[in-house]
């Protein structure tokens, strides 16, 4: 770790950051960048602030404020898909001039921690909601800037594998938040205040450690005299491989049933009582983190494409168990670990995947674009499934989409349109 400095490259003399080194013997002998994991440690920090939030916010709106399935589900299409409005804004400005990528991700990181206090004093559907809009906003800000640079300071043949590094840090902190949720809640009389103040203080750090140990990078725009423009950004879609990327992100994202969900539909199965609902998220955390780098690396050797279809394969097993009659013990064991191997095949895989497609003078922007159609289109799913569940019920919600999600993994397949790193 170092304190982050300003400082560019000269063309002349710019290199990617961890990039391959040469050997003795011929060989390159890749490393993992260091941005790379002082953006991990970022992510880390603010995820066991907003995990923390997540782990309990189901209950807290369904049970505690009386929301119904379709009210929850508006709300939880805000949390999870509002972003999609925003991330385009993000990764345009990040690109127009040189080392913006960091402060543009850092405005995204302070916006989302101001509102977690702002929870402590809303208790109706449009005040909470606005908030996770600003939530969200904030999300939507930094994300694209900084899977730019994780991507911009890896070489093609080791994006999968710094990726999956960078996934693996984030949900460490994911593990982290829900736990700290539960032990506050057992040790608190007003838990749901006492996690939303934990979780603003614990914010707060993650943005100081932003500042202090990321550096800033300047991008090959500013070095070249060319200046990105939105226009160029939205002509990326004119690309081959990133306009069916694109595609299938949001195919596949229109049949992706919320986390919350699934956990609710867990505890719905099981009669988990509200004091262990936290714990839910733990299990999908945990197969995210152990599974993140392997697949990563996987990803780099054996085909992006194949990994990524392969977790949506995961998620539809997952559905699977849900629509049994089963009801066993090992039951949300082997959900939850479904769950969290969708993730680790899949999140960091696609950014992967479309960074090969996207030019370094725009590498947010393309980003973005992708992110966008995903986050879109899981904002639909939330509303759709939400009402689905209101009306004919969870069961009957729940079989529509993995039918769905079949129908669209089949349609993805045919596009195929990522082109493979050489390893």
């Amino acid at each position: 770790m170092y304190v982050a400095d300003s400082r560019a490259s000269t063309p002349a003399t710019a290199s990617v950051e961890g990039t391959a080194r040469p050997t003795a013997a011929g060989r390159y002998r890749s490393t993992i960048a260091p941005t790379v994991l002082a953006l991990g440690t970022v992510s880390l920090v603010t995820d066991v602030s907003s995990e923390m939030v997540t782990a309990v916010l189901p209950l807290y709106l369904v049970t505690g404020l009386g929301l119904s399935p379709l009210g929850f589900g508006l709300l939880d299409g805000v949390y999870n898909g509002f972003s999609a409005v925003v991330r385009l804004v993000g990764g345009h400005l990040a690109d127009r001039g040189g080392g913006r990528h960091k402060w543009v991700a850092g405005a995204g990181y302070a916006l989302s921690a101001l509102c977690k206090p702002l929870l402590l004093i809303a208790h109706t559907l449009t005040p909470i909601g606005l908030i996770l809009a600003a939530d969200r906003t904030g999300k939507g800000l930094r994300t694209a800037p900084r899977d730019a640079l994780i991507s911009l300071s890896s070489t093609p043949e080791t994006r999968g594998r710094a990726f999956g590094v960078h996934r693996a840090m984030d949900t460490a902190g994911a593990l982290l938040g829900p736990l700290a949720a539960f032990l506050i809640l057992r040790a608190t009389v007003d838990g749901y205040d006492a996690v939303f103040t934990v979780s603003f203080c614990v914010a707060v750090v993650g943005v100081l450690v932003l500042v202090l140990f990321v550096p800033g990078r300047r991008s090959p725009a500013a070095d070249t005299g060319t200046r990105p423009t939105l226009r160029a950004a939205l002509g990326l879609l004119a690309h081959r491989d990133l306009r069916r990327i694109s595609v299938c992100a949001l195919l596949l994202g229109l049949a992706t049933v919320s986390d919350s969900f699934v956990y609710l539909l867990l505890q719905r199965r099981l009669d988990v009582p509200d004091g262990w609902f936290p714990l839910l998220p733990l299990g999908t955390a945990a197969a995210f983190l152990l599974l993140a780098v392997p697949l990563g690396r996987l990803a780099d050797r054996w085909g992006r494409w194949h990994v990524f279809l392969a977790g949506h394969g995961a998620l539809l097993a997952a559905y699977a168990l849900l629509l049994t009659s089963w009801h066993g013990s090992a039951l949300p064991y082997a959900v939850l670990a479904l769950h969290g191997t969708f993730y680790a095949a899949t999140d960091g895989v696609l950014m992967a995947a479309a960074s090969d497609s996207v030019p370094e003078a725009l590498r947010s922007s393309g980003l973005a674009l992708v992110q966008t159609g995903q986050a879109g289109a899981r904002f639909a799913c939330s509303l759709a499934f939400g009402a689905a569940w209101t009306l004919w019920g969870d069961r009957t919600a729940l079989l529509a989409a993995a039918a769905a999600l079949a129908l669209c993994a089949v349609y993805a397949l045919t596009l195929r349109p990522f082109r493979e790193a050489a390893v």
